[in-house]
């Protein structure tokens, strides 16, 4: 899976970019066909502290997108990942669903 990360008006830290990665390739668990992945990290305003994090992954015939808030980057990043295992979760169990019939 190809992990690329965007950082909007600032340098990301090689530790925050590490943490991206991590959290976006447990997403393998879930699917096996991912085969990419696009992370903005940006903030809402440069006097604001609020964070976000918006995660697009692309898997055969579909685009899923996750976005999420918090005062911190690994909370909004974890969020979205978490938003994103969801989606997943429900394109497999339609999947599964669909064989049965």
């Amino acid at each position: 899976m190809n992990v690329s990360i965007t950082a909007r008006k600032f340098k990301a830290h090689d530790t925050l970019k590490q943490f991206v990665k991590d959290e976006v390739s447990m997403l393998k668990k879930y699917n096996d066909d991912i085969l990419s992945a696009d992370v903005k990290l940006s903030y809402q305003n440069p006097t604001n502290s609020v964070k976000i994090a918006d995660i697009t992954i692309s898997i055969p015939g579909q685009i899923l997108n996750a976005t999420d808030k918090s005062e911190d980057f690994k909370k909004s990043v974890t969020a979205s990942v978490e938003k994103l295992i969801k989606q997943l979760k429900t394109i497999k169990s339609k999947r599964t669903t669909a064989r049965v019939r």
